[in-house]
């Protein structure tokens, strides 16, 4: 979130010597030269190899521009070009970064927030490569012996459940999508797309003879439940004809199951989406593995109650295991499994698929492959890794960090949080702004250099928000009851409304389960969450909030002209890109390659619609604009108050035509929250909005929260940070752990009273944070 931060102190790269290091020789050294990268401005400097540089600045200061857009881009595409040219015909081709010169770089491994695929066979087992390890081991010790390793694979023939192929779940028909049991035949009862009352399925149902087509479903026999729903096809006669009766979920696994969901008409689509929903397998009990493959034990437990079992039993499990044959396999196996609970994942399991990881959740069980990684030298480059972590866990992952680097590896972290930026051989502070007003080197030095240097990062890197001198009082409260989603044990509490409630707990302790299970979905609640934006790559922040209307609208109005000209996705757009500004191409086996289209050199329109200004501007020219620029174009009227808005919630910085697909996890949530902070009355549910927040910008965060509040409204705020915490009228602690060590309210009340009495781990850490004021 960026505001109109100050400049002044602030100290330029030409002020400074090239770099803090001790280096003799410059190939310890990564050198960067001349990089121009999106806002970068020409950026040169030296970053010591075999250190841990943390690179600091506000949103849209350019530091992901120069870490992961110039460096690891750069080192990526060098090591594609080793390759022969027929292997890179099946690899995405990689444009040069814009620099003049970077040298001395090594292999650069980048561990980001993007969340693991969908893909229902990758567990968190198979990304580690746990599971692998475990199926060596029963096939090794493991009694009865049934073979092996791959007979113990779900994703292999030889191991899956051959009712659910290894998915360890099977498609079912609710049949209640299907049918309105309150209806009669003749009433409609049947709601299949295509059995509407007098259509030709429907006849065939209604005539076969088997139904009174005047009695309500109802008050059907068992007898004629089962013809209705899954008779096997038989000869009825109708009328004169012959013809072929089924049941309907009979038929509708034949017509809806068995086709393709892509290429089904959209009504089609929406009916399979809704009525058919996946069951945990009958044959496998959803452990996915055939029969053989659960009869192996050892010590009494089969191979899926290890993968089920909380990472640290498992650990604890395996530690016990004692077999003279395979000793060093257990230590790699347990090596793995302690730095998962080291991280803090000890509360997930081997099989948790990867899909429902956070994008945090995901960075760190990435990060395990690579602790236990034999390379050394080579580049890790992480995105904020402390992002969705409690106080407590960010110790553990700055000592995992440390030990990347002890390695001998270069670590190149982009970070906020002041406890990761403490343990820093060397800082680049970017900025002193966001967009155009960023994208220079303000410092590069060490801690005490930064502190000293006068820059926003070092004046606000020991700020501290103190609790509130007087809380507000709450307006009734929101109740609930008996919560038992996940590892919730029977929750029950009362959130006060009116006020700010922030809800806390280490990773894993039931924080999500509870608001987002129980809060979100009610009349009245909005949730502003970092989940991706649906829409395409032509969706941008002024179609997605409506501030293309007033814009296309106001340029109508000052040329005389229609205002579907200037949409890009109607006439006024450019017919070679068709509106997108980029021709992609697909090369068969390659990945798809964009290039700015030449005939409108990337400005989407026509060369008529280009033409035409308002106060001298072009259509592309203002979608190009950033938002705090945009808002002295449009100073009245429904985009100025957009606008407002988009500035409000921190996005002052982003351009009105960026695209949404390039956008952060916290960008995401803010342009959410943009959207709907014009209704009062409202209750706020935020997921982490901290993220990817600089130090001075939580403070404006804190004070758009109170100003939602204070606009009645009630704001529900699940968070770490402890500014967030220290600033709420109340607080909901979960833990005391994570996982079945969590579930349970273990505080509720203001956070002064958290910091005099509570004994929890969030108690701990916010009794520090405000100690050290």
């Amino acid at each position: 979130m960026v505001f109109s931060h100050q400049a002044d102190g602030v100290r330029h790269h030409h002020d400074l010597p090239a770099a803090d290091h001790t280096a003799a020789d410059s190939h310890d050294l990564i050198q960067v030269r001349g990089a121009r990268e999106n806002n970068l401005t020409g950026v040169s400097l030296d970053i010591p190899k075999r250190r841990l540089t943390v690179f600091t600045g506000v949103s849209g200061s350019g530091k992901s521009s120069l870490v992961f857009d110039t460096i690891a881009a750069e080192s990526r595409r060098l090591i594609n070009e080793t390759y022969t040219a027929f292997v890179q015909n099946f690899m995405p081709s990689l444009g040069r970064p814009d620099v003049d010169s970077l040298r001395n770089l090594s292999a650069a491994i980048i561990v980001d927030q993007e969340r693991m695929g969908a893909n229902a066979r990758s567990t968190v087992g198979t990304a580690t490569d746990a599971h692998t390890m475990l199926r060596i081991l029963f096939s090794r010790i493991g009694t009865p012996h049934v073979g092996p390793p791959f007979a113990f694979s779900f994703n292999r023939a030889e191991g899956m459940c051959p009712e659910c192929e290894g998915l360890g779940k099977v498609s079912d028909i609710d049949v209640d999508q299907l049918v309105d049991r309150e209806l009669s035949l003749n009433e409609g009862a049947i709601t299949v797309p295509g059995f509407a009352v007098d259509t030709w399925h429907w006849q065939l149902v209604a005539h076969s003879g088997f139904f009174d087509p005047d009695l309500k479903l109802k008050d059907y026999t068992p007898a004629q439940w089962e013809d209705l729903l899954h008779k096997p096809a038989t000869k009825v006669k109708i009328g004169t004809s012959n013809l072929t009766y089924e049941g309907l979920v009979t038929k509708v696994r034949r017509t809806y199951l068995a086709k393709d969901r892509e290429a089904m008409q959209a009504q089609a689509r929406a009916f399979a989406d809704r009525a058919v929903r996946l069951t945990g397998c009958p044959a496998c009990g959803g452990s996915r593995l055939n029969e053989a493959a659960r009869s192996c034990t050892i010590d009494g437990r089969d191979i899926t109650q290890c993968s089920a079992m909380q990472i640290n039993d498992l650990a604890e499990f395996v530690r016990g295991i004692r077999h003279p044959g395979v000793g060093p396999l257990l230590e790699t196996l347990l090596e793995t499994l302690d730095s998962l609970v080291e991280i803090g994942l000890g509360y997930l399991s081997l099989d948790r698929e990867s899909g429902t990881l956070s994008g945090g959740e995901s960075q760190r069980v990435r990060m395990v492959r690579h602790l236990t990684s034999s390379l050394t030298d080579v580049t890790y480059v992480f995105d904020e890794p402390t992002a969705g972590l409690h106080p407590h866990d960010i110790q553990r992952m700055n000592g995992l960090l440390l030990r990347l680097r002890d390695k001998g590896n270069t670590v190149l972290v982009v970070e906020h949080k002041p406890e990761t930026i403490e343990i820093a051989d060397h800082v680049v502070d970017l900025g002193p702004g966001a967009g155009t007003e960023g994208g220079r080197i303000c410092y590069a030095g060490d801690l005490a250099g930064l502190r000293a240097s006068g820059t926003l990062t070092g004046r606000y890197l020991d700020h501290r928000v103190g609790l509130r001198e007087k809380v507000r009082r709450p307006s009734g409260t929101l109740a609930i009851k008996d919560a038992d989603l996940h590892n919730l044990r029977d929750v029950n509490v009362e959130i006060p409304l009116g006020v700010l409630t922030v809800v806390t707990g280490v990773a894993g302790s039931g924080k999500s389960s509870l608001i987002h299970g129980y809060v979100a979905g009610r009349d009245g609640v909005v949730v502003a969450d970092q989940s991706a934006i649906r829409g395409s790559r032509r969706s941008n922040p002024a179609t997605y909030t409506g501030l293309l209307d007033p814009i296309r609208a106001a340029f109508a109005k000052a040329n005389g002209v229609k205002p579907g000209l200037f949409s890009a996705n109607s006439e006024g757009a450019c017919p070679a890109c068709k509106g997108i500004g980029l021709i992609y191409t697909d090369l068969a086996m390659m990945a798809e390659v964009a290039s700015v289209c030449e005939e409108c050199e990337g400005k989407r329109f026509t060369p008529e619609v280009l033409s035409y200004r308002l106060r001298d501007r072009n259509i592309s020219e203002v979608l190009g604009m950033p938002v705090t620029e945009a808002r002295e174009l449009f100073t009245t009227g429904q985009a100025r108050v957009i606008l407002d808005r988009l500035a409000a919630v921190g996005l002052g910085y982003l351009s009105l035509g960026q695209p949404l697909t390039t956008l952060s996890g916290g960008e995401r949530q803010r342009l959410k929250l943009a959207i709907h902070m014009a209704r009062n009355g409202t209750t706020y549910v935020l997921d982490e909005p901290t993220t990817g927040l600089h130090l001075a910008d939580v403070d404006q965060l804190l004070a758009l929260l109170d100003r939602l509040v204070d606009d009645g409204n009630t704001v529900i705020v699940i968070e770490h940070h402890q500014a967030v915490m220290a600033h709420a009228d109340w607080i909901i602690d979960l833990g005391p752990g994570a996982g079945h060590d969590g579930g349970r309210v273990v505080f509720t009340g203001t956070p002064a009273e958290l910091v005099e009495t509570g004994t929890s781990l969030t108690a701990e850490h916010l009794r520090g944070y405000v100690g050290r004021r």
